[in-house]
Parts: C-alpha cells; sequence; structure tokens
C-alpha cells in the first residue's frame, strides 16, 4: 500500500513511548511527554534563575523548599513542606532544608513539640532577587507570546486535578 502525501504529514500524538500510546487515551502518553519535557525545563530553569539571582549550585527541590518556606512568611514543618508539595520522601526535604539552614537562608525554631523552619533575611532577599530575574526573562517573554493567562491557570488547574489520578494509581499499583 503505497502512502499518500496527506499520510505522510499525519503525525498523531508526540510521545516518547509509542508502546504506551496505543491504548484507549493515547492523549495520556502525550501529556507525559511533555510533562516531563516540560519538568526538565522547568528544574533547569529553576537553577539557572538562581544562578543569575547570586546563589549558584542549587538544586532544584532546594529552590523549591526555599519559596515554600518564604510563601506568606509563616513557619513550617517538614510534614506541611511535603503535603504542599507532594512528596512523600522526607529525607530529601529533610536534606534540603539541611542545606538551606548552612546557606544560612532558612532557620530552624519550634511550635509545640513540632520543628519548624522559617526565612531568614538573606533567604528572604534572594527570594525577591529571583522574582526580578524570574520577572524580566521569563514572564516578560511569555506575556509576549500572546498565551492567555486564564489558559495558564486553567492548564495549571488540570494538572493538579490530573496528579491526584497518579496518586490513586500509585496507591492501587502498591497493593497489586
Amino acid at each position: 500500500m503505497k502512502m499518500t502525501e496527506e499520510d505522510r504529514f499525519k503525525i498523531g500524538p508526540v510521545v516518547s513511548s509509542a508502546h504506551l500510546a496505543n491504548s484507549a487515551m493515547p492523549e495520556v502518553s502525550e501529556m507525559e511527554f511533555a510533562l516531563a519535557m516540560g519538568n526538565h525545563a522547568f528544574q533547569r530553569w529553576m537553577t539557572r534563575c538562581m544562578d543569575a539571582a547570586g546563589h549558584p549550585g542549587m538544586a532544584p527541590l532546594e529552590i523549591q523548599v526555599l519559596h515554600l518556606v518564604h510563601h506568606r512568611e509563616r513557619p513550617k514543618t517538614l510534614a506541611d513542606i511535603c503535603l504542599v508539595l507532594n512528596i512523600e520522601d522526607t529525607h530529601t526535604v529533610n536534606y534540603a532544608l539541611r542545606k538551606l539552614t548552612e546557606r544560612k537562608l532558612i532557620t530552624s525554631g519550634r511550635k509545640a513539640k513540632e520543628k519548624t523552619v522559617s526565612i531568614t533575611e538573606e533567604g528572604a532577599e534572594l527570594c525577591r532577587r529571583y522574582g526580578k530575574v524570574r520577572e524580566a526573562l521569563l514572564i516578560r517573554s511569555l506575556k509576549e507570546t500572546g498565551i492567555d493567562p486564564a489558559d495558564v491557570s486553567r492548564l495549571a488547574a488540570l494538572l493538579r486535578a490530573m496528579s491526584g489520578g497518579y496518586d490513586q494509581a500509585a496507591r492501587a499499583a502498591a497493593s497489586l
């Protein structure tokens, strides 16, 4: 059977695992590939933005934890941080907290019997510089693309909803 010109340019979903796309919902494979690419780009961006803000060598998780500790300028517990970031492996967050403390970006305290962490003035200033670099390099260029901010918000809501599906499937898989 000869392929037509039209068939040659039909690409279908862009995926990294055609064997997984061969399912009742190939769009999920397409989303997973986009999510993987986006995650890698986001992590690369966070580290480069932090370098530009004046604190080179920070891991993506350290940067996320730093911003979360700064969020609303309230002390956070390890459990708070893990819950918000949906991280099961608390030791990875604990390690990030230790590194941030060594850099004097956060400080520890107590709330009843629980250890808490809070942002230091140096950490808050670093978050402000990061925000300025982010605004100048990322936000400005994204706005120029004409992306509708409402679409970005809808995408964020969809990804949060889908993360619940992945969590439920992970629990089911663990019970097999």
